[in-house]
């Protein structure tokens, strides 16, 4: 069966409760960075505020941020951090209408799945099954490529250690399934070294087996990087063709890759300021409409805090963003949830094995 949106059901504005409801109360920020006391924090559902008697929804949410009205009535969510003095900020604790802020939750549930209060294994740990999430991706992945739609990958660095996981990355790539790829220094870094002297880490990603001096492979990988300039420049220079960091360049897939405290190097593309990174990893969420994280607790819980559960087209049209975490743990793939995604679905599996085995199924 083919991959369907499900519908988006709104809010019914005409009952009494919405239609009595007051306008959002707001107040001018005091100063840069601060919003006034009794903000409105948003969450990743969509969001309606009452405005000059109608409900209006925020086109664009992210998670703990504040509702700015701006003077042509659209509502902007804003970070703390860009606030500026003056913008009007809109107030409120309250979610369900009596204070002019309504969240609608669940809003792409289903009569079956509301109906089903109490069945086991509910839980998504290593005893579930996961066959059907595999198919559901497969299909979501070429309902997307084939509609317009922006997948968004966020992956860590357990993908170059192997040729095969490697290789089935590079391959769904340059089959059109990827739109953004978001990153650290070490995915690109052990991705280009494998490149460059088919290791990861000084282990030969063929064989597993370490190399004499392999240590050094990813720093002189760096280091060669460096003197040329950029990636785009090493890959041309170098005249390397493969690898997950060469698939992206050659079909002219964006990447972001984001530093940390961790890095050595790192590679010239890599953002050193953390809030640069976010800014320009924000950029390709709010166009994302899947989202898959693999092997990287902490940048798949970035994402996830900047990823909303729904998007609105062009056409004014509300679907759902899906958002998958896979990881070896349980504890990690659904840790997301844990930090308020609710809408992302945790996938307890090797991460080069998923790989693999999606990069089969979509025939790649």
């Amino acid at each position: 069966m083919s991959f369907q949106l499900p519908a988006y059901h709104a809010p019914d504005f005409s009952l009494p409760r919405f239609t009595g409801a007051p306008d959002a109360a707001a107040a001018p920020a005091p100063r840069d960075g601060v919003a006034p006391e009794g903000f409105h924090s948003t969450g990743i559902d969509p969001e309606y505020f009452k405005v000059g008697g109608r409900w209006v929804l925020a086109p664009e949410i992210r998670m703990d941020c504040v509702p700015v009205l701006r003077e042509n009535g659209f509502i902007d969510i804003v970070e703390f951090r860009r606030l500026k003095k003056g913008d009007t900020v809109l107030l409120g604790r309250t979610e369900d209408g009596s204070q002019g802020i309504y969240i609608n939750s669940d809003p792409f549930a289903s009569k079956e799945s509301a109906s089903l209060n109490f069945s086991f294994r509910k839980g998504r740990t290593r005893e579930t099954g996961f066959s059907r999430d595999y198919r559901e991706i497969v299909e979501l992945l070429r309902y997307e490529r084939e509609n317009g739609g922006c997948c968004v990958w966020v992956l860590g660095p357990a993908f170059t250690f192997d040729d095969m996981a490697r290789d089935a990355f590079c391959r769904i790539v340059r089959a059109g399934y990827v739109q953004a790829l978001l990153a650290g220094n070490a995915l690109a870094t052990h991705d280009l070294e494998g490149s460059y002297l088919h290791t990861a880490l000084g282990a030969d990603i063929t064989t597993q087996k370490a190399q004499p001096n392999g240590h050094y492979n990813h720093l002189d990988t760096l280091n060669k990087v460096s003197a040329y300039g950029s990636i785009p420049a090493f890959l041309e220079g170098e005249g390397i063709t493969d690898g997950i960091m060469a698939a992206c360049v050659q079909t002219g897939v964006p990447f972001v890759l984001v530093g940390s405290v961790r890095d050595d190097g790192p590679l010239p593309e890599v953002f050193r300021d953390v809030y640069a990174g976010q800014d320009a990893m924000r950029q390709h969420v709010k166009k994302a409409t899947t989202v898959i994280g693999m092997a990287t607790t902490l940048h798949t819980i970035a994402t996830g805090n900047m990823t909303p559960s729904f998007r609105v087209l062009a056409d004014g049209t509300v679907r759902p963003v899906y958002f998958y975490s896979v990881d070896t743990s349980d504890f990690s793939a659904n840790k997301l949830a844990d930090r308020g995604s609710l809408s992302a679905k945790g996938i307890v599996a090797n991460a080069q094995d998923f790989i693999t085995k999606i990069a089969a199924e979509l025939g790649v």
